[in-house]
C-alpha cells in the first residue's frame, strides 16, 4: 500500500491521530519500534487506554485505511509523533525526533509534507530541515516542513483532536499553507498560522503557564498548612473576586506535558526563565512534602497507639480518572513512603488499573475499611462521597473530601 500519510510513533497521540486520519478515508501507515504495538494495531486492537479509540482503530483497520509496521513506507505526508524525553539535568533529548527523521529521509520526494508534532525545544524544526537538506540537498526548496503541536487532554483525545484549535508553523509561508491544508481535512477547530519557532514556543508556553498557576496554588497550600487555614475554603472565597481564578492544589504535577515541557524553556533560557524554573521547583517539592506529611502521621500514630498503623495510599495516576502513571507525583509519593516502611501494612489503591508490576493493588472499598490512616493523593471519582470512621486519620492532599 502506498500510504498518503506515515505517522512515526504510535503512542498516546500518534495512534489516535492515525485512526482519526484513516477514518477520514486517507490511507495511513503507522510506524512504531515495538513489534507488539504493531501486531496489536494490525489486529484492530489498542495497547493504550483512551475512550472511543478502540472503535476508531478497529474501524480504520477493518476498512483497510490503517496499517502498522516497524519501518516507514513511501507517502505524501510524514508526521513525527515520537517522545522527547530528558537527558542529563532535565535537558530535552531530540534524538528520537532525529531518528524518526532519518528513517523517512530516504523516502522524501519533491512536494512532500514533513510535520513534527512531538513537543520540541525552539529551533528543532529548523534543525531537522538542516539535517534533511544536508543529506538530500536536491530537496531544498522542494518539500514543505512545519511544526504543529497537539494540545489534547488524556481521556478526551478523540474529541479534542477534531475540535481544538491548532497552531501551525511552517519554516516558510508555503509550508505553513500546505500544513494547514492537511489539517483542514480532519480538524474542525480553527487553524492559526505562524512560523515554526513560534509554534514550538507556543506548546511550551501553554504547559508552562499551567505549571506556574498550579505552583501558585501548591505554594498557597504549604502556607495555609503552617497558618492553620483550610486552603480549599480560602481558594473558593478568593475566586469569588471577578478577576481571580486560582487553580486547585494537589500533590505536585505529573504527566508527559506540564511536568516536562517547562524544562525545555528553562534549559535553553536559564537566566531569563526564573518564574518558570521556580514553579517547577515548587511543584516537585510538593510531592516530597506530601510524602513527609504521611510519614509524620505514621510516626504520630505509632507513638500515640503503641502499634503500627495500616495506611491507605489512594491513587497513583498523574491526574483524576485516568490510568496514566507517567511522571506521576502520586507514584513518587507511594515509592518514597514505602522506602522506609517498617512493620506497618499498606493498601495501595489505583481504581483505573488492574495490576502493577511493582505494587500490589487493593480495592478502594477494602482499603478504606481497614486503614487507620487514609491519604488521598488523586481525586478519582470513586473517592468522592466516602464515609470514614471517627478514629481514622484522613489526609486529603487533593481536595476530594472538601465539599
Amino acid at each position: 500500500m502506498h500510504a498518503k500519510v506515515v505517522t512515526v510513533g504510535l503512542g498516546y497521540i500518534g495512534l489516535p491521530t492515525s485512526a482519526l486520519i484513516a477514518n477520514g478515508g486517507i490511507p495511513v501507515h503507522g510506524v512504531d519500534i515495538s513489534q507488539h504495538v504493531v501486531d496489536t494495531i494490525n489486529a484492530g486492537k489498542i495497547h493504550i487506554v483512551e475512550p472511543e479509540l478502540d472503535k476508531a482503530v478497529a474501524k480504520a483497520v477493518q476498512d483497510g485505511f490503517l496499517k502498522a509496521g516497524t519501518t516507514p513506507v513511501p507517502a505524501d505526508t510524514y508526521l513525527i509523533v515520537v517522545p522527547t524525553p530528558f537527558k542529563g539535568d532535565h535537558e530535552p533529548d531530540i534524538s528520537y525526533v532525529q531518528a524518526a527523521t532519518e528513517a523517512v529521509l530516504p523516502l522524501l520526494k519533491e512536494g512532500d509534507l514533513y510535520i513534527i508534532e512531538s513537543t520540541s525545544p525552539v529551533g528543532t524544526t529548523e534543525k531537522m530541515m538542516s539535517l534533511i537538506f544536508s543529506k538530500r540537498p536536491e530537496l531544498e526548496g522542494k518539500i514543505y516542513l512545519a511544526y504543529c503541536p497537539e494540545r489534547v487532554l488524556p481521556g478526551n483525545v478523540m474529541y479534542e483532536l477534531v475540535h481544538n484549535d491548532r497552531v501551525i508553523g511552517g519554516v516558510n509561508e508555503e509550508s505553513t499553507k500546505k500544513a494547514m491544508e492537511f489539517y483542514g481535512q480532519f480538524v474542525k477547530g480553527e487553524l492559526h498560522p505562524t512560523n515554526a519557532r513560534t509554534a514550538e514556543m507556543c506548546k511550551l508556553t501553554e504547559n508552562s503557564s499551567r505549571d506556574v498557576q498550579i505552583a501558585f496554588a501548591n505554594e498557597l497550600s504549604l502556607i495555609c498548612d503552617k497558618a492553620g487555614i483550610n486552603v480549599w475554603e480560602l481558594i473558593k472565597l478568593a475566586n469569588k473576586h471577578p478577576r481571580v481564578n486560582i487553580l486547585q492544589p494537589g500533590c505536585g504535577v505529573g504527566g508527559h506535558c506540564i511536568a516536562v515541557d517547562p524544562y525545555f524553556i528553562v534549559s535553553e533560557f536559564p537566566l531569563e526563565s526564573r518564574i518558570i524554573g521556580k514553579a517547577r521547583e515548587i511543584n516537585n517539592h510538593k510531592a516530597f512534602w506530601v510524602a513527609e506529611k504521611i510519614k509524620e502521621a505514621r510516626k504520630e500514630f505509632q507513638l500515640k497507639n503503641n502499634k503500627e498503623p495500616k495506611i491507605a495510599l489512594m491513587g497513583m495516576a498523574f491526574k483524576p480518572n485516568i490510568d496514566d502513571l507517567r511522571e506521576s507525583p502520586a507514584k513518587y509519593i507511594v515509592q518514597r513512603v514505602l522506602q522506609d516502611a517498617n512493620e506497618e501494612e499498606y493498601f495501595i489503591v489505583e481504581p483505573n488499573i488492574h495490576e502493577h508490576k511493582i505494587f500490589k493493588l487493593t480495592e478502594y472499598q477494602e482499603a478504606i475499611e481497614k486503614a487507620d490512616i487514609i491519604a488521598f493523593l488523586v481525586a478519582h471519582n470513586e473517592f468522592k462521597n466516602l464515609s470514614f470512621d471517627e478514629n481514622q486519620i484522613v489526609l486529603d492532599f487533593c481536595g476530594v473530601t472538601n465539599k
